[in-house]
Parts: structure tokens; sequence; C-alpha cells
């Protein structure tokens, strides 16, 4: 309960008269050291770690809650492996049956995935409630590369597959020469053009940066041109099954003038129908 005279209303206009400056300075200093000291003590507690155990507690129970509620790992389903482990795999995926599904990061597993050896490419989905899925497109070997007296096992994109045994892909084309493996995906595509040729080609050496020279699996050399490679391997498909030349005395076939063919022969040796030649061009 409160009187209401003259003196009451007195003292309403002192209340509400401004404080003197030296107590508001005294005020505002007051404020600044007691939000000063709530920063300090704020970031004392963030760099101590306090508010992101706080969090991850938080979190961790949500994820505790949600594997109770159903929603928990129990299979990992993966499309498109071959050549990689399956043991590999969970253990680069980091779950187990019972992990909360919802804790699982499919982005981090993307990218952990792609660092595994064979593994060119993943898509990687949290399918509700229980499910992880793979989608797995893996590294094919399309030849060794023969670099310092190693061999290693190139994909179709010139890069060495990591663990890859070249004695698992004996049947795989030799690739020589330093700058081999960045020209191998057009060199084999040129050579996939004619399959039956391609069935012979035993290894491919890379000259001077510039051109193949080809060994063929029975001896012979086939030296294709610096342009218009497709062109020359295509005329000795069509020389092979017009003259079965592969299957001649032949020692070298070069392809490397657009308007003749020059073939060297064994000593003696006489090819119906072609002209062969004394000297290399």
């Amino acid at each position: 309960m409160r009187f209401v005279g003259v003196d009451d209303r007195y003292y309403e206009r002192r209340r509400r008269r401004p404080l003197p400056v030296d107590w508001q300075r005294r005020a505002r200093f007051a404020a600044a050291g007691a939000g000063g000291l709530a920063i300090v003590t704020l970031g004392w507690l963030w760099l101590d770690g306090w508010y992101g155990r706080q969090v991850a507690a938080i979190g961790d129970g949500l994820y505790a809650a949600s594997a109770s509620a159903g929603l928990s790992v129990e299979d990992v389903l993966v499309e498109g492996r071959n050549r990689t482990r399956s043991e590999a795999i969970l253990a680069t995926l980091g779950v187990a049956r019972g992990t909360p599904i919802l804790a699982f990061d499919p982005h981090a597993a993307k990218v952990r995935l792609e660092a595994l050896p064979w593994v060119r490419e993943a898509t990687v989905e949290r399918r509700l409630p229980d499910t992880v899925f793979l989608r797995l497109s893996e590294r094919t070997p399309m030849a060794l590369w023969q670099s310092d007296g190693k061999l290693a096992v190139i994909d179709g994109d010139g890069q060495v597959i990591p663990g890859a045994k070249a004695t698992a892909f004996a049947t795989l084309p030799v690739l020589v020469g330093d700058d081999a493996p960045r020209n191998a995906g057009a060199l084999l595509a040129i050579l996939d053009s004619e399959p039956d040729l391609r069935a012979q080609v035993a290894a491919a050496v890379r000259v001077q940066g510039r051109r193949w020279n080809i060994r063929l699996d029975n001896g012979i050399d086939v030296r294709l041109p610096e342009t218009d490679t497709a062109a020359a391997w295509a005329e000795l498909a069509r020389l092979q099954r017009s003259h079965e030349v592969l299957q001649r005395d032949v020692v070298t076939i070069d392809l490397r003038l657009p308007d003749r063919l020059v073939v060297r022969t064994a000593p003696g040796a006489v090819l119906p129908g072609l002209r062969p030649a004394g000297e290399d061009t």
C-alpha cells in the first residue's frame, strides 16, 4: 500500500531526474566490467571445451534416443564392388550394427571410400530407418606401365592403381615411356577400334613424346605416325584382312608415311602383293 501526498510527488520527480554525470560514468564502467568478465568467462569455457562437450553430450543423447526408436544401422548394401574387399569398405565406413544411423555422415564416408585404391567414385546414402547404401564405380585396369624397371597397373585415365599387382594382370599390354600414362587413354581407344589387332598387342613404346611403336605378340614392330594414328591403325587392319601381312616373315611395318607402306621383312622373305623395303625410312 502507498500513501500519495505532496512529498511523494516530490520523490517521484527526484527519481525521474537523470543521475549526475559522475554516477553515469561509474555505472557505465561497472557495466563494461561486468560485460568483460562475462566475455572472459565465456571465452575460457569455450577454450576449455566445456561448450563443445555439452553440445556433444546433447547430440549423443539424441542419437542414442533415435537408435532406441529403431533408427540404427542394420544393413550395408553395396553395388558395383568387384575388387574392393568388403572388410576394407566396412572399416572405411566406420559403422557397425546398432550404430545410430543419424550419426553416420554420408559425405565424409564418400571422401574416405574414394581414397581406397580401387574406388574411382562412390555414392553413399542413408536409407532410413536402418540401411546404409553404397554404389561404387571401380577403376578398370587397362595396361601395365614400365618405369625404372618396374611394372605398375594403370587404369583408363592413366592413373596408377596403388597396391595392384602387375602379375595379376600379365595379359595387359605394357606401355613404356615417361609420358606413356598421360597418353594411354587415347592410344587404347585407337587400339580398341580394331579388336582383332588389339588382341595381338603385347607392348607400346612412346617415342620422343610424340608417337607410338607397337610390338605385337609375334614380335612384329608397327611404327605408328604422330598424326592420323587411328587411320594408320585401320589401314593395318585392312592389310591384315586382305593380305594376312602379320602371318608373313615381317619384322617391321612402318605406317608413318600417309601415301606409302614400308615393310621390312626377314632376310630372303617375299610378300606377294607388297613391296618390301631394304632400309627403314
